[in-house]
């Protein structure tokens, strides 16, 4: 379900549903949460609103990128074990 906020008059649901498949065409791959028209005589203005999308923290550990240490074998889990951490 999409939350969809109309301002300054009204629309036909043909319409909005043209914009919204609009919005789906224009972002392939992201998920549309919202959308808020603005009419502005015979201009339309379109704010699209996105979910979040989960993203992984990447590190720079003993010159890998690495999101978590699990994947890590037990000489690279030393290492990291052993390096010197410093503090500013």
């Amino acid at each position: 379900m999409i939350d969809v906020n109309v301002s300054n008059g009204t629309i036909d649901q043909s319409e909005i549903d043209a914009y919204i498949a609009y919005g789906r065409k224009k972002y392939p791959g992201k998920s549309i949460v919202g959308l808020d028209i603005r009419l502005d005589g015979d201009y339309v203005d379109l704010k699209y609103r996105f979910a979040t999308q989960p993203f992984e923290r990447i590190r720079r550990i003993t010159g890998y990128l690495v999101g978590t240490l699990d994947r890590f074998n037990d000489a690279k889990r030393a290492e990291e074990h052993d390096r010197v951490k410093h503090s500013v």
